[in-house]
């Protein structure tokens, strides 16, 4: 087992690099990401599919393979192919931690310029790389892959996908026809400033949105899975759904949560001193009895539960400021900056190197 930050010798294999092929690895331009569970039997394709359609595209580039508590023998495969070629780099979690935790690891491995996430199991076709990395170069953020022809059941796959992707797209504000497909490509500094937990790798274009993030869409392939087993079920709509509640949160009130709190808050209060103010006009000109009515409990619970909501934004607003406040995080991000005095210094930089 791999512990934490360790790096698994080899000797024959190091001594086997040149110099213009570790420069290669040390600072590359692509960054593949591929999460692997259980995968023994499409690790050698993959790594033969995968280094066809990268050399075609020319670029230097580096493979981050994450082992996420694989039962199989997943790992050994992964091992020979790092002795067998210097640019894959393998990352073995203790357990299975989930599909997140290990492209968050791949995201924080990566040093390259791009970074390419797609799945193990062959059913994202490597040959479609080139075609998303293109639409990159037209100025995107994100680049997706939309797969085309899907090889997969329609009623308890497609349909519920469909209605996802809809539902998603309309409460993120991020359209997208795929937000299941692995595949997509990113800019270095989008995919490294996605904080992710939980299950929420499926919404890294909604949850980068907050950037300013330019995202595109492209049609790739769709291949049925050839060996292994599909991770996923209809048992995941459910997961899904509360996800996708955790999401719209965090990109519309993250840093404001008393709009959110308060405005369910001043609603339950409203209605609640309405009705106490009904109820209190019927008893003092009306001499009505209404002790006994329950939409007097109705009214006061209102209003309780609008002072609750009230003070639980209150507390929000204090872990929100706590959260950005001490760590140094910022609540924006920079995409261009026109200063003479950095320029001036990039340039020395830039020259103390040459």
């Amino acid at each position: 087992m791999i512990e934490q930050n360790q790096i698994v010798p080899s000797e024959t294999k190091s001594e086997a690099i040149p110099e213009t092929m570790e420069m290669a690895v040390s600072k590359p331009y692509l960054s593949i990401v591929i999460p692997l569970y259980n995968e023994e039997g499409n690790v050698e394709p993959l790594y033969k599919e995968l280094t066809q359609a990268l050399e075609q595209i020319g670029h230097t580039y580096e493979v981050i393979a994450i082992n996420d508590g694989s039962r199989d023998r997943t790992y050994e495969k992964l091992q020979e192919v790092f002795e067998h070629d210097a640019r894959w780099r393998v990352i073995g979690f203790r357990r299975n931690f989930g599909q997140t935790a290990a492209m968050t690891a791949g995201f924080d491995a990566a040093r390259g310029d791009v970074v390419v996430t797609i799945d193990a199991d062959l059913q994202n076709n490597p040959l479609d790389i080139p075609k998303l990395l293109e639409k990159l170069d037209e100025g995107y953020d994100i680049v997706s892959g939309w797969r085309q022809n899907r090889k997969e059941n329609y009623i308890k796959r497609r349909i519920p996908s469909m209605v996802a992707n809809g539902l998603i797209s309309r409460l993120t504000g991020v359209e997208l026809h795929d937000y299941g497909c692995t595949l997509k490509v990113y800019r270095s500094e989008v995919a490294k400033n996605t904080e992710l937990y939980g299950e929420l790798h499926r919404f890294i274009p909604a949850l980068a949105s907050w950037m300013g993030v330019k995202v595109a869409e492209v049609p790739v392939g769709d291949r049925a899975r050839t060996y292994g087993q599909s991770k996923y079920g209809m048992g995941r709509i459910f997961r899904v759904i509360l996800d996708l509640i955790t999401v719209t949160f965090l990109l519309k009130y993250a840093t404001k949560p008393m709009h959110f709190f308060g405005t369910i808050g001043f609603i339950m209060g409203s209605v609640g001193s309405a009705i106490l103010g009904g109820l209190a006009f019927e008893r003092i000109f009306l001499s009505q009895p209404i002790g006994d009515r329950p939409i007097m409990m109705l009214g006061i619970l209102l209003i309780i539960l609008a002072v609750q909501m009230v003070s639980v934004g209150l507390i929000a607003e204090v872990v929100m400021r706590n959260y950005y406040n001490p760590q140094g995080k910022p609540t924006y991000m920079v995409r261009h900056q026109l200063d003479v005095v950095e320029e001036k210094k990039l340039i020395a930089k830039q020259q103390r190197e040459a």
